[in-house]
């Protein structure tokens, strides 16, 4: 090969020359087949034959030619109905139907007016290997007439790993227990939230800290987590279960539906005023907070006698009780399947014949409806209609369950290299706002404190979003947005910047006179503008 390989810059546009660097054919085995090719996107360093891939199935040998396989994609603002009225793209004429590209998109006409529509993301753009390289794409745009620059790139990511947050009250495996994938360890049980519990999945110690079959099963999950797509785990001494962004978790084979109103003693606290005049008592199971209305603070403003009831548990304030079972698939996320067990008896003198007791979950998919009979004994009853409108109105008040998948990973090492020649600027741009990270186009949280930390839920970034390298690590897209003089300010490479109608306009997509594949996409309509967030444009 005597050229540079095109997986990086904006191909079949001169490249600014970078030192004594610049002409220079990347290094390979000289023993390598002249009908091969070396992909340099990687520290790998694929020899690629003709027709074939490299071993991360995003870069091809075309006629000897190194190209991308992966589009790269592009996000446009809002739709209009009327296909001809697609912005930012030229608006053909009524016979041109024929010349729109597959997604239904025409090409864009170089309208500069609506430069300012177009973001182009780091999906598909390649990665900054090696170190000295530029950013893929370092794209110049107006935004409300302000000059900008987005720096595109795709990070290689080993220090990283995905937060799932599962809505369910059912118990998946005790924390700090190990997460598996195929059978190895990828990840464990973290800390439960507000009517979630959670994992936290890969990470650099399961990606390379431990056997290669570990660390290709622990990017193989977090590929797919990432891409949208189900997984299956096994919690040690806990559920199976199927995880999927954006779709309802599957625990030990059975989909769940709703997630929690709220411990057992917000339930009381919710409902009390509903239930006060229709029940003498109720009890709300739940595996943090079981509520007792008549003891609880919203039955005594109610002015409910006391029923008499003892519970089994810790009593933590009056009518909230902890520890009153183990947790389990059960009633509110407890071990019990008889809501009767929790009860140790009844106060003589207090507890009275006919009294009327109702015991719910916190989903309301449980709900059981007693009478006390002549010894205090509670009888099942049919539960009338007034009480079972309420319980409904605790299922109607569940969100439903869902999985939530947040990547998480530090961006270092070559990727801010290829933003800034002196990386530490960027990070403290980022710090100070004045730099808009997003991944795909999606918003991305920062974390506070040293490097650049970033946080994005996967579903609103563009599918097929993750890919991964051989190393093992995960391949995630990254753009840093800001104004123009903010760049040069932070030492960027501000000879490679091309305005994106010159990008476009003189076929930045061809590479060898072939087109490469490209994908426009409209934004998420959760997501804001990327080039609109302040204090950018402030």
């Amino acid at each position: 090969m005597t050229e540079h390989t095109k997986t990086d810059g904006l191909p079949g546009m001169d490249m600014p020359v970078m030192g004594d660097l610049a002409g220079r054919a990347p290094l390979r085995n000289d023993k390598m087949s002249v009908a091969k090719v070396e992909c340099n996107a990687c520290p790998v360093l694929c020899q690629i034959s003709e027709g074939r891939s490299g071993a991360c199935d995003r870069y091809a040998n075309r006629a000897g030619t190194l190209v991308r396989v992966d589009p790269v994609v592009l996000l446009r603002r809002a739709v209009e109905a009327d296909a001809t009225a697609l912005v930012p793209f030229a608006r053909p004429a009524a016979d041109a139907s024929a010349d729109l590209p597959a997604d239904g998109a025409p090409d864009w006409d170089g309208d500069l007016l609506l430069a300012d529509e177009v973001f182009v993301t780091g999906v598909g753009s390649s990665t900054t290997y090696p170190d000295y390289k530029p950013a893929p794409f370092i794209v110049g745009s107006k935004a409300r007439g302000v000059d900008m620059v987005t720096v595109v790139t795709e990070g290689i990511f080993s220090y990283c790993s995905f937060k799932i947050k599962i809505d369910t009250d059912r118990f998946l495996g005790a924390e700090q227990a190990n997460v598996r994938y195929k059978g190895e360890v990828v990840g464990h049980v973290t800390t439960a939230e507000y009517g979630s519990q959670m994992l936290s999945l890969g990470g650099v110690h399961h990606l390379t800290g431990g056997s290669k079959k570990e660390g290709r099963m622990t990017v193989e999950l977090m590929q797919l987590l990432g891409n949208k797509k189900p997984v299956e785990c096994t919690i040690d001494g806990g559920a199976s279960l199927v995880i999927q962004a954006g779709r309802a978790p599957i625990v030990n084979g059975v989909e769940e539906q709703r997630m929690r109103v709220g411990c057992g003693s917000a339930a009381v606290g919710i409902f009390a005023r509903q239930f006060a005049g229709v029940a003498d008592e109720v009890v709300v199971v739940d595996d943090h907070i079981t509520g007792v209305l008549t003891q609880h603070q919203a039955g005594r403003c109610l002015d409910m006698a006391p029923s008499g009831i003892e519970m089994r548990g810790r009593k933590s304030t009056p009518g909230r009780y902890f520890q009153v079972a183990n947790p389990g698939n059960g009633w509110g996320g407890t071990d019990i399947a008889d809501p009767l067990s929790i009860i140790e008896g009844w106060e003589a003198g207090v507890a009275k014949p006919g009294l009327r007791l109702l015991m719910t979950s916190t989903t309301g998919e449980h709900a059981q409806w007693y009478v006390l009979d002549e010894t205090l004994q509670p009888v099942e009853q049919p539960m009338p209609d007034e009480v079972r409108r309420i319980v409904e109105r605790i299922g109607e008040n569940c969100e439903p369950s869902l999985c939530t998948v947040l990547f998480l990973g530090g961006a270092g090492g070559s990727l801010r290299a290829g933003v800034s020649e002196n990386p530490v600027l960027l990070t403290r741009a980022i710090k100070r706002a004045l730099v808009n990270v997003t991944c795909g186009g999606a918003p991305a949280y920062v974390w506070p404190g040293g490097g650049i930390t970033v946080m994005v839920d996967v579903m609103r970034m563009p599918d097929n979003s993750f890919g991964t390298v051989p190393t093992p690590a995960i391949v995630a897209p990254i753009e840093f947005s800001m104004r123009l003089d903010d760049y040069a300010a932070l030492g960027g490479h501000t000879g490679h910047v091309f305005p994106l109608e010159q990008a476009l306009a003189r076929g930045a997509w061809q590479d060898d006179g072939a087109p490469l594949a490209r994908q426009w996409q409209q934004i998420d309509a959760a997501n804001p503008w990327p080039l609109g967030q302040p204090p950018m444009l402030g």
